[in-house]
């Protein structure tokens, strides 16, 4: 019986011995597997009582009036824009001109077409010239009693003919695609420059004269038959969310 006891409290002095090293070799191995998540949560629930504290109380409030300030900035600048759409609108009706907001753009073209918000019960019709802030942006290509779809200058599909007034070169726009459509010139030496304006030409039958559509960036005075420039978009399609439609 004394031998027993003895082996036992043998046994129990070696795991008071072992137990510190135990402990320590067991919680290396829960940081190893759980990437210290077992620290955090045990951090987490022993802090959790004193949370917030004054100073985190603070923070938590500074952020909220950030919060709120700037939601208040948005709105006041989605209230300015509405405020000068419908400015906008009330001034150019007597003009022929119809603002009319973007309403989505197609995702299988998104530089070739935009659709607005108003169509044939506004006094829309196909073919319609479109005006963003800035310059030219195409022209209407089909229209509903609501709605109307835009052709925009950048679409493969589009060809307008423009020229550079500076030196009276006239030139055929041809979109490709990208916010930088080409012109062809119908000259072989246009003698342009990068900078220059081009607008709608005065011999267009699709569009009013003189209305501004780009500046060019670049000319390739090699290509054939004629020297061709790439136009810079005085109206960027990825920036419009509204237009003006020039009804005849």
């Amino acid at each position: 019986m004394r031998a027993q006891l003895w082996r036992a409290s043998q046994r129990w002095r070696l795991l008071r011995r072992l137990a510190p090293w135990l402990f320590l070799t067991t919680a290396l191995v829960a940081v190893r597997f759980t990437k210290g998540a077992v620290f955090s949560d045990f951090y987490a629930l022993f802090t959790k009582p004193f949370w917030p504290g004054q100073a985190q109380r603070e923070w938590i409030e500074g952020a909220l009036k950030v919060e709120q300030k700037a939601k208040l900035n948005l709105l006041q600048q989605e209230n300015d824009r509405l405020k000068l759409l419908l400015s906008l609108d009330s001034k150019t009706k007597a003009k022929g001109l119809i603002s009319a907001a973007v309403i989505s753009r197609r995702y299988g073209g998104w530089w070739q077409q935009l659709e607005i918000g108003k169509g044939l019960l506004n006094g829309i019709a196909k073919d319609d010239v479109v005006i963003g802030p800035g310059g030219l942006v195409g022209r209407v290509s089909s229209v509903t009693p609501v709605t109307s779809r835009i052709l925009l200058l950048t679409s493969p599909a589009s060809k307008v003919a423009v020229w550079v007034s500076r030196n009276q070169q006239h030139g055929m726009l041809i979109g490709n695609g990208t916010n930088r459509p080409q012109l062809v010139f119908l000259n072989t030496e246009p003698k342009v420059a990068p900078g220059d304006l081009v607008s709608t030409s005065p011999i267009s039958t699709l569009m009013p004269p003189n209305l501004p559509v780009g500046v060019i960036q670049s000319i390739d005075a090699g290509a054939l038959p004629s020297p061709i420039a790439n136009v810079q978009l005085i109206a960027p399609p990825e920036a419009i969310d509204w237009v003006q439609v020039r009804t005849r």
